[in-house]
Formats: C-alpha cells, structure tokens, sequence
C-alpha cells in the first residue's frame, strides 16, 4: 500500500439511517484515510459514537435529509484533496483494493472515473457497469475478463479528480436518491470521457433496500423519490411525455385505492399509492414552473 495515497485521497461518505454496526465495519476498512460524513438524518448520538473510535477531516450533520445528490456535492466541497472517492457504508473496500483502483485511473488516457467490481457477501459477481438506461438493453452483470470502459456505474464506490467533477458540473441536485448516477454518466458520456470498471478491484456491496428503519416511511420513500426522480430523468432526455401520459392514465385509479385503503386501515397500501399520486403532481407543478408541456 502506498501510504502517501492517504494524502491524495478523500472519502466522502453519506449517511441516513444505517446502523453503527454497519458504518463501523466498513470504516475499519479505510479508516486511515481522509474521510468526510455527511449524516442526512443529523444524528448527534451516532456521531458521538462513530467519532470514540474513527477520526474525521470532517463530519457534518445536515438539519433535514436534503436527498443524496446534495449531499454527495456538499461532502466533495469540503475535499482540499486532489482526488476524491465516493462510498457507501454498505460498501467494503479494503486499502489494497483502493490503491488499486488509483493506479489504474492514473494509467488510462480521458479517464474521468473508476469504480470497482462488485461481489455480494456470498463473493458471487454482482451488477456494477452497464449501459445508459435510453439504450433499453436493461441490467445485465458483465462476466469481467479485465478493466471495461461503460456507459454506467451503479455510484456505490467510484473515484475521481475534485477538479473535473466541478468542471462537469457536479451531481444535478433535483435528483433526490434515484437515477441520478444515469444522469451524471450521461453527461461524463457527452463530454467524450472515460468510466472504467476495475476488473481486479474488489469491494463487497450487495444491492438491496433503504436502511429507512420505520416501514411507512420506507415504502413513501421508495415509491415517492423514485417515481419524482424517474420522471425527472426523462424530462432530461426529452422523454418524459410518455412516462408523464403513462403515470397520469394511472393516478384516478390509485386516488381510488388509497381512499378505500384508508378506510379499510391497510396504511401500507394507502401511503404506496399516496406516494405515487404526490410524486405525479409535484413534476405536473415541475413542468408549470419550467413552462414546459406534455
């Protein structure tokens, strides 16, 4: 391990509900590095917790969760380092496999941004690397015989330049959680650079749900974020008409649903399909303000 890359690399981790015992394993990991937290649910206990045993450049506790996208921007605004990597706390990456992951984007030509190859905790291949979702060729995990240059990253782990982030444009923070790597791709994509896959780069992340602890608010906030944030992609690619068209044939139906489920007090079913009727009107109240129609 090179030690001086603790000083030419900065963490940035964003936090919203995930337990201690989860963000303590995965910092053991990489706890000799520069690291930044961004906490969006402003948790004061858990950073008093975390901060017995971690040392920080800087830990932030945000009064409200202002989404991931603003998060991750805040966190690499505070970086002083030259190169910046994004992780999860549900990520784990050893030092080795960082270091080479550096080395790697240092050896390639037009490279804006390496992430490394994904296993599950079984160490089974899981999804990293793929194609633009305009492509239609959905999610299919590449069987990796070496480094691969892709249209997409899955952003659990991928590090960069502080300055060519700035330069794109960083994160769209109208994003909250989902889609916004498919956006920011896409632009790295339209700027005519590279996103690599590292083949011999390994980090543990097992795609799964929301560490959201209460159910209610986890099936809102799944259902709510995604179904804005998809819309909102597709307004960016020019394609929201028909996501737009498709959705508001639906929502008569799902006012219905959600009345008679409150009656009937299955508040699960009432705020799934609540979400999706907000979510619908504040992009109707989105395009109003952009004055721009179906």
């Amino acid at each position: 391990m090179n030690v001086n890359l603790y000083n030419k690399i900065t963490i940035v981790i964003v936090l919203y509900e995930e337990e201690f015992k989860l963000i303590d394993k995965c910092l053991e990991n990489i706890k000799n590095f520069n690291i930044i937290i961004i906490d969006n649910a402003g948790n004061r206990e858990l950073k008093q917790k975390i901060k017995k045993k971690f040392n920080f450049t800087n830990y932030i506790l945000n009064s409200k969760n202002v989404g991931y996208s603003k998060a991750v921007n805040q966190g690499i605004n505070l970086c002083d380092t030259e190169y910046v990597f994004v992780f999860q706390a549900d990520c784990l990456m050893n030092e080795e496999n960082i270091d080479i992951l550096f080395d790697t984007y240092k050896k390639y030509d037009d490279c804006f941004m390496v992430s490394p190859t994904y296993y599950d905790r079984n160490s089974k291949l899981a999804f990293n690397g793929g194609t633009l979702l305009e492509k239609n060729l959905g999610n299919k995990t590449i069987e990796l015989e070496g480094d691969i240059c892709v249209d997409n990253i899955v952003t659990a782990a991928y590090l960069f330049k502080k300055k060519d982030m700035i330069n794109i444009g960083m994160f769209d923070e109208n994003f909250f959680i989902y889609f916004l790597d498919n956006d920011f791709c896409r632009k790295v994509n339209n700027k005519k650079k590279s996103i690599i896959q590292v083949f011999k780069s390994k980090a543990v992340h097992t795609h799964g749900s929301l560490k959201v602890k209460n159910e209610f608010k986890k099936i809102f906030f799944r259902n709510y974020y995604f179904t804005f944030d998809e819309l909102y992609y597709y307004f960016k690619t020019n394609e929201h008409y028909k996501a737009v068209n498709k959705l508001q044939k639906k929502i008569p139906n799902y006012i219905i649903k959600f009345l008679l489920n409150i009656f009937i007090l299955r508040l699960d079913k009432a705020i799934h399909y609540l979400a999706f009727v907000l979510a619908f009107f504040k992009f109707k109240k989105f395009m109003k303000k952009h004055k721009v129609s179906i």
